[in-house]
């Protein structure tokens, strides 16, 4: 039987679309854009980026590498934001390590706007140290994004819909990297 994968505390399975060894990447639950996606370590209680084992690590950023050329292939990016908050203090919400890979166009406008709409994430859930440090944070003056109401949460379906889209784009790309065709 396969062990369940979350994201902190909430089953993401259909919406996974890349698992390795230690990592995983899934579709988002309230994407800024069409293609926004998380690459997350499997291990719930790694939190920060420094929480990582060594092998984590390389494992992680070898995924990272391998997603971000699969994303800005199947939507046409010109460019990618790669975003990690590491810690409340930066913007964190979730207290389990993710990375934003997110689709930037030369037309899309938002330059680094992109940031702000990043301080209102998926899921507001965490450890009472966590929403303790962050309320300190804001309340001492931190910048606080505006209210983005425009970002409905997708159904589970339309997610999962998606993850199947990427699943095979990404066997797709594995086979032209393989091939010599692509570069990361």
């Amino acid at each position: 039987m396969t062990k369940e994968t979350l994201f902190y505390q909430f089953a993401v399975d259909s919406q996974v679309f890349f698992r390795s060894k230690y990592t995983y990447a899934l579709v988002n639950l309230k994407p800024l854009v069409p293609g926004h996606v998380l690459v997350v370590p499997l291990r719930t209680t790694a939190l920060r980026f420094g929480d990582l084992t060594p092998s984590e690590s390389l494992d992680y950023m070898t995924s990272l590498q391998l997603i971000q050329g699969l994303i800005r292939k199947v939507y046409k990016a010109d460019a990618l934001n790669i975003a990690i908050q590491d810690g409340p203090e930066a913007g964190q919400l979730v207290p389990h390590l993710h990375t934003h890979l997110i689709p930037r166009f030369k037309t899309d406008g938002y330059g680094d706007g992109i940031y702000l709409r990043l301080e209102k994430n998926d899921l507001e859930a965490a450890y009472k140290d966590f929403f303790a440090r962050k309320a300190q944070f804001q309340k001492d003056g931190a910048f606080k994004a505006p209210d983005d109401d425009s970002r409905e949460p997708r159904t589970e379906e339309v997610m999962s819909k998606e993850a199947e889209y990427l699943k095979a784009e990404l066997e797709k790309y594995q086979h032209e990297l393989d091939k010599g065709e692509e570069k990361l």
